[in-house]
Formats: C-alpha cells, sequence, structure tokens
C-alpha cells in the first residue's frame, strides 16, 4: 500500500503512519474531512476549495485525496487553507484505504468526514462501521447513469452515514426511488437534504478587459458570436453532439466561433471530429484552465449537450458572468434555467434542437442581453456558494449535535 503523500506546509513533527505528513496544531475548531476521488477537475472537486474559502472560522478542513489523474484541484485546496493528503488509487482501490483513513482520523481528531462521489462514499460508510465517525455524503449525480459496480455499492451501502445532500431536485429524486432496496442503516434516522451548488458571484462575473484579450489571442473578433461551455471531456458530455449542432450553427451563421475548454479521454476524438469536418479555423479548445472567468467572459452563449448532470457548476459559473445558457433539459439544468427567461431548454434526446436554439439568440442581440442579464440574477438570487456554505454548516452542526459532539 502506498504511503500518501503530503501536499501541504503545516508545522513539523513525526508520525509513524504518515511520515512525510506533518503534525497538525493543537485543536481548536471543528475538524472536517473530505474524502473525494479524482474526476479531473469535474464540478464536484471544484466546489471544495471554493467552499472551504468561505466556510467560517469555528471549522478547519482536511482532505484526503484519491486520484488516478494527474489533474486536479491540490493546489486550490491549499490555497483555501485545506490540509492535503493524496493517495494513488482507482476505484476499487479505495476499499482497501479504510484502515488508512481510520488511521488518519484518529491521528488529527476529526469531528465529521464528508464524503463525494459513490466510491468515496463507500469507502466513508465502511470508516463509519470501524469509528462511529459522524458521515456525510454528497450525492452529485441520478444513479440511473451509474455503472453497475458503483450503482450497486452505492445502493447496498446507502443506509450506513448519517445525513446524504442532494445538489438539485432531481438528484434528491432519483436517490430515494432508488432506496427501496437498502436493508442496512444505522440509528437515528438518515437526515436527507438537498443543498443546491453555488457560485461565488463575486468571483464569477464577465471581465470586458478579460474578453477583449483572450479574443484577440485566439484571433476572434470583437463583433463575432462565441459560443462555449467549459467541461471533462467524457461520454456523459456527448461533445460529439456538440460539435455536430456548431458545425450546423454554422451552415446558418458562418462567422460563428465556439470556444471549448477542458481535457478528458475524449479530447483527442474531438478534435479528430473538428479537424475532420473542414471548420478547424472556427474551433477554439484550450484545455484545461484554472482561471476560467477570463474564457467565459469572450463567450456570448453557453451551450450544453450533456446526457446526464447533477447540477454544473460549471454553467452555474457561467451564468453568473452574465451567459445565457442553450441545454439539453439534463439533472438539474432545468431547475435553474428557465426556457424563455435565462436561456433555452430542450428534452435530452431532442439535442438537434440546439442549433436552432442557439441560432435565434445569435441572431436577436437584445435577447442575448435580456436572458444573460436574468442569468446572472438567477444565480445572484437562488445559487450563491454563501447560501449553500451556511446550509452546508448548519448541517455539520445538525449531524454533530446528535452525535453529542458540540460545533466549535
Amino acid at each position: 500500500m502506498t504511503t500518501p503523500t503530503t501536499m501541504t506546509t503545516l508545522k513539523t513533527g513525526n508520525s509513524n503512519n504518515y511520515p512525510n505528513h506533518p503534525t497538525i496544531m493543537p485543536k481548536n475548531k471543528t475538524r472536517i474531512l473530505h474524502l473525494i476521488k479524482s474526476l479531473g477537475r469535474g464540478g464536484a472537486e471544484k466546489l471544495l476549495p471554493e467552499t472551504a474559502a468561505l466556510h467560517s472560522d469555528g471549522f478547519e478542513f482536511f482532505c484526503m485525496y484519491f486520484y488516478h489523474r494527474e489533474s486536479n484541484v491540490v493546489g486550490e485546496l491549499e490555497a483555501a487553507g485545506v490540509h492535503v493528503v493524496y493517495v494513488p488509487s482507482g476505484n476499487l482501490g479505495l476499499l482497501w484505504q479504510v484502515k488508512k483513513v481510520k488511521e488518519f482520523i484518529l491521528q488529527h481528531d476529526i469531528d465529521l468526514v464528508h464524503s463525494h462521489l459513490p466510491w468515496a462514499g463507500i469507502l466513508g460508510r465502511l470508516v463509519r462501521r470501524k469509528t462511529g465517525i459522524p458521515l456525510i455524503y454528497t450525492e452529485h449525480n441520478t444513479w440511473e447513469r451509474y455503472n453497475r459496480i458503483s450503482y450497486w455499492g452505492n445502493r447496498l451501502t446507502f443506509k450506513l452515514q448519517d445525513a446524504a445532500v442532494f445538489v438539485s431536485n432531481e438528484v434528491a429524486l432519483s436517490t430515494r426511488l432508488n432506496l427501496f432496496f437498502a436493508p442496512l442503516t444505522v440509528p437515528p434516522p438518515l437526515l436527507l437534504k438537498t443543498i443546491p451548488n453555488g457560485v461565488n458571484t463575486e468571483k464569477f462575473k464577465k471581465d470586458l478587459m478579460a474578453r477583449t484579450r483572450v479574443r484577440r489571442e485566439l484571433g476572434i473578433a470583437e463583433q463575432a458570436i462565441v459560443v462555449g461551455k467549459v467541461a471533462v471531456f467524457r461520454s456523459q458530455k456527448r461533445l460529439w453532439l456538440w460539435v455536430e449542432q456548431a458545425l450546423e450553427i454554422l451552415r446558418h451563421h458562418p462567422e460563428t466561433h465556439f470556444l471549448l475548454v477542458g481535457e478528458g479521454e475524449w479530447k483527442q476524438r474531438i478534435e479528430r471530429q473538428i479537424e475532420d469536418s473542414g471548420q478547424a479555423a472556427r474551433f477554439h479548445l484550450i484545455g484545461m484552465q484554472r482561471e476560467i472567468v477570463p474564457f467565459l467572459s469572450a463567450m456570448d452563449i453557453y451551450m450544453s449537450s450533456s446526457a446526464y448532470e447533477g447540477l454544473p457548476v460549471a454553467m452555474l459559473e457561467a451564468m453568473s458572468c452574465g451567459l445565457p445558457v442553450v441545454a439539453t433539459r439534463a439533472g438539474g439544468i432545468g431547475e435553474v434555467v428557465r426556457h424563455g427567461m435565462e436561456g433555452y431548454l430542450c428534452e435530452i434526446e431532442n439535442h438537434r434542437e440546439l442549433a436552432p436554439l442557439v441560432l435565434d439568440l445569435v441572431r436577436d442581440k437584445e435577447k442575448r442581453r435580456a436572458f444573460g442579464e436574468a442569468s446572472r440574477k438567477r444565480v445572484e438570487v437562488h445559487f450563491s456558494l454563501e447560501k449553500m456554505v451556511q446550509a452546508i454548516e448548519g448541517l455539520y452542526g445538525q449531524v454533530l449535535e446528535r452525535k453529542g459532539v458540540a460545533v466549535k
């Protein structure tokens, strides 16, 4: 078993279990340990440093970060004051990390564990059985889209925790429908709470100087319309359909440009599809970016072709930057975007409607402006990161109180 490697700069000390990990300073705050497996800078990961930076001073955060990709958010976690230990591990490998997590919890006097995504959730539940440590799990997606092993592992162990958070009503409904056969449970009854994903509206707002700079660097005229998306390049996002719709838009409006921000296993196939189309000059694939506000600022319309979602953080960030959205009605997207108000929606199977809906906005500058302003207002009022953090802290307090642990 691989010894976890520290990514922090804390006070030095000695530990037999973690020879490279320093001893934490004496405890004077409520300590929360996040468990998460890397998806390559997906929304679930990006939220950890964003929320950590806004939590009240009474909390101290740790993260055991299990990964099998190089792209991760460790740097952002450190900058937000999170103490990070990362452990190389794939999905099934997490089942052999119970002892390691247990030792970490005891060594650092952790008060509560917060797991994210199914495999880290399963790991957290196994640790809970060994330690009795309170456990909260955040469900970031609908269950129907998990592979069979992830699905059944999540389903059979789901009730072995203290609370579950759902990022949208769609995710909550999916979970409830799939919990009829989940025989194991722990007293008291499992707390279930929907806390929508949020975005830092002060950080994510349109930057006109950055817009001009990015467009100049990419060779895009200021008056050109740019349709974009930020995503991990995986099958869930159906980016090959995104490119198909982009090519259809170009048939009717040849001056349009398309901007994709991200990396992933589908990237080479998407690049080949674009190259074969003969329209490569209109597409800009810029890879993974730690700072995405400049690229969102360079866009005019945000288009999403996903087959399924929980509540996509990148879309919320785009809306916070004042972008109208044209998207399939996947997961929680329909809970945020109201058709004809912040953008346009179509059913997942009707993805060919994306191109004509985008073209409607391409041709109507006033509608783009009105939808963009409505997007920004929608996020400010209903999906701010501050509201999300307050709700999570309230749940931490509720779970700890039930365990007889006082929040510091």
